[in-house]
C-alpha cells in the first residue's frame, strides 16, 4: 500500500485540519529496569525452563502497521490505528 508523505488531517491540539508528516511507527528499545522486565527476569532465573511456552506456529501472515502523524503547525504527534499490510510504502 502506498501512503503520501504528507496528509491533511485533524489535529486535536490545533482543533483544525492541518498538514501532517507521515512516518511508520517503530517500537523503541525496551527499558531493562522496567518493573515488568525485572519481574520476568526474576521468574526466569534458576534451574527451570522458560516461564512461558515458546510459540512454534504463527497463524497470521502479516503484522499490523501503525502510522505516526506529526502536525506541521504545532509539532503534536499522533498515531493512526494499525492496519494489516504485507508492505507499506511512504511516497
Amino acid at each position: 500500500m502506498k501512503v503520501p508523505k504528507e496528509i491533511n488531517t485533524y489535529c486535536p491540539r490545533c482543533k483544525t485540519h492541518t498538514a501532517h508528516s507521515v512516518t511508520l511507527y517503530k517500537k523503541s528499545k525496551e527499558r531493562r529496569l522496567a518493573e515488568g522486565t525485572r519481574r520476568y527476569e526474576r521468574k526466569k532465573k534458576g534451574y527451570g525452563s522458560s516461564r512461558k511456552p515458546v510459540q512454534k506456529r504463527t497463524a497470521k501472515t502479516t503484522k499490523k502497521m501503525s502510522l505516526k502523524l506529526k502536525c506541521k503547525k504545532c509539532g503534536y504527534q499522533n498515531q493512526r490505528r494499525g492496519i494489516r499490510l504485507k508492505k507499506l510504502e511512504i511516497v
